[in-house]
């Protein structure tokens, strides 16, 4: 697989043919969140993934670890994101979150779909929006913001162990986590990752929003 025309075909294809879940706000804060893909290179860093010394055709989605200094969710792994401001669409969000916290200003035809809605425990529903991103070579990371940027490999989230799924017995409900490297990523970010892996990789149309996340991801 490599990053080019024809993997920004397949998954515009792929996004337009699936019919991503709406779900109503219900009280809940509406945000966006970025799943970019662009090129693997400098900036993987997660212990377990090859180190690279240059920049690399096979594709990558950028995740970023949150500022420590954060009111919520501090230092966990994310996606480029944030809160809708009035009148924004999720897709206007998303790009304006991703120029603000890593720099990167594609244009409005570089959004290639959605995927569900996923409703979290403290209170927002967020909409994922798929971005072509090119090579991204060049990133201005917004310290209050971001802690790091990562280019994981889309390879890795079509593992033979993933997803992790554990049965909370308090809920009933499926934990969901992705393995990266030696680590793993917690729902909601997993559960963005595990979707765009079964419909824009292996053309399934498979849900996620019934996941849960773990209990240090509900504040």
């Amino acid at each position: 697989m490599l990053h080019g025309p024809a993997l920004r075909h397949q998954i515009a294809e792929r996004l337009a043919a699936f019919e991503h879940l709406s779900l109503p706000a219900e009280g809940r804060k509406r945000a966006a969140v970025v799943l970019g893909v662009t090129q693997e290179g400098y900036g993987g860093d997660v212990e377990g993934l090859p180190h690279h010394t240059g920049w690399s055709t096979a594709p990558a989605l950028l995740l970023t670890r949150r500022a420590s200094g954060l009111r919520s969710h501090a230092g966990q792994w994310a996606l480029p994101g944030g809160r809708l401001d009035e009148g924004e669409t999720p897709e206007q969000a998303a790009l304006r979150e991703l120029q603000e916290e890593v720099g990167l200003t594609p244009d409005p035809d570089a959004v290639l779909g959605r995927l569900d809605d996923y409703a979290t425990r403290s209170g927002y529903l967020i909409t994922p929006v798929v971005v072509w991103l090119d090579a991204a070579h060049d990133l201005q990371l917004n310290p209050q913001e971001v802690h790091s940027v990562h280019r994981i490999p889309v390879s890795e989230l079509t593992r033979d162990d993933a997803p992790i799924l554990n049965l909370v017995q308090t809920t009933q409900r499926q934990v969901l986590r992705m393995p990266v490297g030696q680590r793993w990523i917690a729902a909601p970010t997993a559960a963005f990752l595990l979707q765009f892996r079964e419909v824009c990789l292996l053309s399934r149309p498979t849900r996620v929003a019934h996941f849960d996340q773990p209990a240090f991801a509900w504040r």
